[in-house]
């Protein structure tokens, strides 16, 4: 079985995250690629999107979740997700289960003796109405009935588990600031959500499988659960097995990805990419080691921004004073350096429409 080192495997990373070239697609398409993209703080996933495709607008954005083509909703490991309206109604049925549990991890002892499907029963009889809520408000519209668990626990029940829910524009539009407020997803969308198979047959499950792979592949199956959250999987990767191709990496662990996807030579020259908080392209693994070393692991669930050089993660970034500041994790090599910088600068045009062009890069450690 054919091995793949580190460097093939982040250069195949990079193809499938657009960071290898930036794509000329439009952004609905990107989103759709990427299989959504992490967005729990809501201006990121534009910064995400700037290095990945050329001329990148964030009106365009701005302009998806406006006409609710795109939506911003929990899915993904409980977390807030951007994703297509297609996509989302697809998958969320799928991932139920995940959600419930992963809320109960947290509240399990505010949540004892809650019948939850009495209380998803009631959240949509109060979001029946068409009024947008935050989570504290439908929380205390329900809190005379289930006054011992409090507002949090409740709220989060209902809001990123039981009822399938979207937060409403201006929150995550280009330069607003909005508080949440919460729509069920089937009322903003105007169509259900699709229902489980009912053959007991997971063509969703095989539907993620695939486009995993083509966004994140090669990986191992440990790489899937981590990136979704989702532990039952393993049936919908055998049903599709013979589809795949396997190989192995430097650590002995099975990969599987598609047959025509495309893994580049590993010496491809890799440019420098600005990456948001929380990107996928770090996160999206439980082996993060193609792309971010064992040392700096941490910064990838601390919602550190960081900077690729040579395709893996060596330095940080924030904008103070509208100056982009980079702190290199290493020594930088002058023309590493210069690259950085000249990023760096389109970076901070970007951010300020052209106003400025400021990058600092910090001395190295």
């Amino acid at each position: 079985m054919t091995v793949l080192d580190l460097r093939a495997l982040n250069r195949a990373t990079l193809a499938r995250q657009l960071l290898l070239d930036r794509a000329g697609i439009p952004v609905l398409d990107a989103v759709a690629h990427l299989c959504g993209l992490q967005a729990q703080e809501p201006q990121e996933p534009f910064v995400g999107l700037w290095s990945r495709l050329h001329g990148f607008d964030p009106a365009a954005l701005s302009d998806l979740l406006i006409r609710r083509s795109v939506v911003r909703t929990h899915l993904m490991r409980r977390t807030v997700h951007l994703l297509t309206a297609e996509d989302v109604l697809a998958w969320r049925a799928r991932h139920d289960t995940m959600l419930r549990q992963r809320v109960l991890g947290t509240y399990r002892r505010e949540l004892a003796g809650v019948d939850l499907d009495e209380l998803a029963e009631a959240g949509r009889a109060v979001m029946a109405d068409g009024e947008p809520r935050s989570m504290t408000e439908l929380a205390r519209a329900l809190a005379g009935r289930w006054p011992e668990p409090g507002p949090r626990a409740l709220g989060e029940m209902l809001v990123a588990a039981l009822v399938p829910m979207t937060q409403l524009p201006p929150r995550g539009l280009w330069r607003k600031k909005a508080g949440v407020r919460n729509v069920p997803l089937s009322a903003w969308l105007g169509r259900e959500i699709d229902p489980p198979s009912p053959d007991g047959s997971d063509p969703g499950g095989q539907a993620l499988v695939r486009r995993y792979l083509a966004a994140f592949g090669p990986a191992a199956t440990a790489d899937l659960r981590a990136w979704c959250g989702l532990a039952g999987l393993p049936a919908a990767v055998s049903a599709i097995r013979d589809e795949l191709v396997a190989f192995r990496d430097e650590r002995g662990r099975h990969l599987l990805d598609l047959p025509d996807a495309p893994r580049p030579d590993p010496d491809t020259p890799a440019p420098v990419r600005f990456l948001p908080a929380f990107d996928n392209a770090v996160l999206g693994y439980h082996d993060r080691a193609r792309i971010i070393d064992d040392a700096h692991r941490g910064l990838s669930v601390t919602g550190a921004r960081v900077v690729l050089v040579d395709g893996r993660v060596a330095a940080t970034w924030n904008v103070e004073g509208g100056t982009v500041l980079v702190s290199p994790l290493r020594r930088f090599s002058r023309a590493e350096r210069d690259s950085v910088a000249e990023q760096g600068q389109a970076l901070a045009s970007f951010l300020s429409d052209g106003d400025g062009k400021r990058v600092e890069l910090t001395a190295a450690p």
